[in-house]
């Protein structure tokens, strides 16, 4: 773990944010034998010069990484980014999104307790309420997010409020701040999955969260070339995660892959304005199209949720007329491939016709009414006007 002392100032703009954070990401402190880029403490284990800095260390009376499964220099650079960019004190990398959530939620909820979770959240996230959480005797309750007084109605006895804002696929907003403070009054933990904004373009501890999950596999890497995980937080939040679940479920995250994650996040304040650019230009010639019925994105939400986005990634879905073949849609794009995951260079292509397909019974899609004519894009870096020739002849190509 690794905890910095200070963040954004959330009254920021969008483009104070963008700015402070290109700063902040591209500037180092200097490194012993002065690198410009972090070095990879490609180690295990890390020794002491005497039994006396050993006692010291583990009594906690002095600092030092002990075994990378705990701390890691590298790694520990890449949480303080994150706790920086976050405005929190601290942050835990983790080996993928699910160890951060799976380690998070169990250091705070326990046998008999209860969450309350916003429906369309991330499948693997559902899936692990779903087949894991009876196991332990731990109840999870879905509600709309986007309805407050639905919200509030659940809250009563819960241990931990479970937000993702936007929500998966369906892209729902919530009120943050509206929401946790519901959730404060009563005592209950609040978290958030904030991979689809980031932190460049929301700030939800500035708004009363707790704990701000990310899966860095995303828009945090940015080159779908490594699978990771974080969570930031007050340091007393992150230190019981520490205590409670982090070590001993060992989703620890690896020294290159922190290194990797740090290369990334040098140029996100870059990337994400270009995917934003992108992604709101498909979207409105989506929006306009005679073959799409409705387009999921955030930009067109009247939601009160919508104010504490800075801006906008770009991922969204959008809803097909019943006489496009999406399968043959999808076989007929070329810059878009089909794959899972997010934030990436690439584009990508999501149908929910073939993900209502997986894990039958344990699908959230599926569970929360998402219909088989929803498609998803991820926007990359490609140029968008290539993008949008490769849509529309796609759609040529899919008339039944």
């Amino acid at each position: 773990m690794n905890e910095h002392p200070t963040g954004f100032d959330p009254g920021l703009s969008s483009s104070d944010y963008l700015a402070e954070a290109a700063t902040l990401l591209a500037h180092d402190d200097p490194f012993p034998g002065g690198p410009v880029v972090p070095p990879i403490y490609q180690t295990s284990l890390f020794t002491f010069a005497s039994y006396a800095d050993m006692a010291d260390t583990f009594a906690g009376r002095r600092k030092q990484p002990i075994y990378s499964r705990g701390d890691n220099p590298t790694v520990m650079e890449f949480e303080a980014r994150v706790a920086a960019l976050e405005g929190a004190e601290a942050a835990r990398g983790f080996s993928s999104g699910m160890a951060a959530i799976s380690a998070t939620v169990l250091a705070f909820v326990g046998a008999g307790e209860r969450i309350v979770a916003v429906r369309n959240c991330y499948g693997d996230a559902y899936r692990l309420f779903e087949r894991l959480f009876p196991r332990l005797q731990i109840k999870v309750d879905y509600v709309d997010g986007s309805d407050p007084d639905g919200v509030a109605a659940a809250l009563p006895g819960a241990k931990l409020l479970y937000l993702e804002s936007p929500t998966s696929m369906m892209f729902e907003l919530q009120d943050i701040a509206h929401l946790t403070r519901l959730a404060k009054e009563q005592g209950i933990v609040t978290t958030i999955d904030n991979s689809w904004a980031t932190p460049v373009f929301q700030k939800p501890i500035a708004h009363g969260v707790d704990l701000v999950l990310h899966s860095a596999s995303k828009y945090l890497g940015g080159h779908s070339d490594t699978v990771a995980g974080v969570v930031a937080g007050s340091a007393a939040h992150i230190r019981h995660i520490n205590e409670q679940t982090y070590s001993s479920l060992g989703g620890k995250l690896s020294p290159f892959e922190g290194w990797l994650l740090l290369r990334g996040l040098r140029t996100l304040p870059l990337r994400l304005p270009h995917h934003m650019k992108s992604g709101l230009i498909l979207a409105e010639r989506l929006k306009a199209h005679g073959k799409v019925e409705r387009v999921n994105h955030p930009a067109y939400s009247n939601h009160p949720g919508k104010k504490t986005l800075a801006g906008y990634a770009g991922l969204f879905s959008f809803e097909v007329t019943e006489d496009v073949d999406i399968p043959a849609f999808v076989d007929a794009l070329k810059f878009f491939r089909i794959g899972v995951s997010w934030g990436g260079h690439e584009s990508l292509v999501v149908p929910a016709k073939a993900s209502l397909e997986q894990t039958p019974g344990l699908n959230s899609m599926a569970r929360f009414g998402v219909s088989p004519r929803t498609i998803r894009f991820n926007v990359g870096l490609e140029s968008v006007e290539d993008l949008w020739a490769d849509i529309a002849q796609a759609f040529d190509k899919a008339k039944k």
